[in-house]
């Protein structure tokens, strides 16, 4: 990493933080708490929505927003149903029938603590939450929750999010596809990187071009950020990681460093983030934060 590079990674780590913690003491204010009926549901839904996540999702939403001259607080609502949609995700994906991981963010499983029913429950619980969050942002002039409402739908849906893991449980095995590999990228990671990035700029009234230019760039970041998280997969340590290290090789997943080696994979990351930050030209100096989680992405050890 280049000097200039490194000091803007320190510069943004106190936003980041800044942004998590107002993240964090929103879903707070959402979810049920752990004493309202039936305890145990909401006890799990609390368990894996706080295990620590780094709230990259709904951070995006936030710069977004502000990016396209809006407030950060009138895009807190989708900020945190992405984030909640993304928990359940994780919920199932760990689930002994999908990828089947015992450890998440440095903890254990959502089934490991509650059990395997309990959690294909909380998951359940999580995604439907995520809509009534949702429901609760703010109209722009252009933008009402029927919007919202549409927005994240198809993005969770079997066109995109649960598409993608049908195309990663079928590709378990057999011969790594670069087809196969963009269009499970493209619907998970990708998808619900650009729907954070939309709905965001949603609440800030957006408008088409702007729209355009975000989804551009939310695919090129998303694409980038999975090249990285499939390198670090084979780089990093379990304790690193706080994730089970080389469950993509094990499960002979298809990935990026399987279909083209760790130093192509680091070329295509680098070339899908300079394709990112391309696309927030039209922005100028208001697209400056999203550049640098671009950056720091890119760079990310864990």
């Amino acid at each position: 990493m280049k000097s200039s590079e490194r000091a803007r990674a320190v510069e943004l780590k106190p936003y980041l933080a800044a942004r998590a913690k107002e993240v964090d003491a929103a879903l707070d204010q959402f979810l049920p708490k752990k004493t309202a009926a039936p305890g145990t549901i909401h006890a799990a839904m609390r368990y894996t929505v706080f295990a620590g996540g780094k709230r990259l999702r709904p951070i995006l939403a936030l710069a977004a927003a502000e990016a396209c001259g809006g407030k950060a607080e009138d895009a807190i609502a989708p900020a945190c149903a992405v984030e909640v949609l993304h928990t359940y995700s994780l919920v199932h994906d760990d689930l002994p029938c999908m990828d089947d991981d015992d450890l998440r963010r440095g903890r254990p499983t959502c089934h490991k603590v509650y059990g395997e029913g309990m959690a294909v429950l909380t998951g359940d619980a999580l995604l439907t939450e995520a809509f009534y969050i949702l429901a609760q942002t703010p109209a722009s002039d252009r933008y009402g929750v029927r919007h919202y409402v549409a927005e994240l739908a198809l993005t969770g849906g079997s066109r995109h999010l649960i598409g993608g893991q049908v195309l990663d449980l079928e590709g378990e095995g057999q011969k790594p596809s670069k087809a196969r590999l963009l269009k499970i990228h493209e619907a998970k990671t990708a998808a619900l990187l650009t729907t954070s990035l939309r709905l965001g700029a949603m609440t800030a009234n957006a408008t088409p071009k702007q729209l355009e230019a975000l989804t551009t760039f939310g695919h090129a970041l998303g694409l980038a950020f999975q090249v990285i998280d499939d390198i670090l997969d084979v780089t990093q340590s379990t304790e690193v990681l706080g994730k089970t290290a080389g469950k993509d090789a094990e499960a002979a997943k298809t990935t990026y460093p399987a279909l083209f080696g760790l130093a192509k994979s680091r070329k295509e990351a680098a070339r899908l983030t300079k394709e990112a930050l391309d696309a927030l030209k039209p922005f100028g100096k208001k697209g400056e934060r999203l550049a640098e989680i671009a950056h720091y992405l890119l760079d990310r050890e864990y």
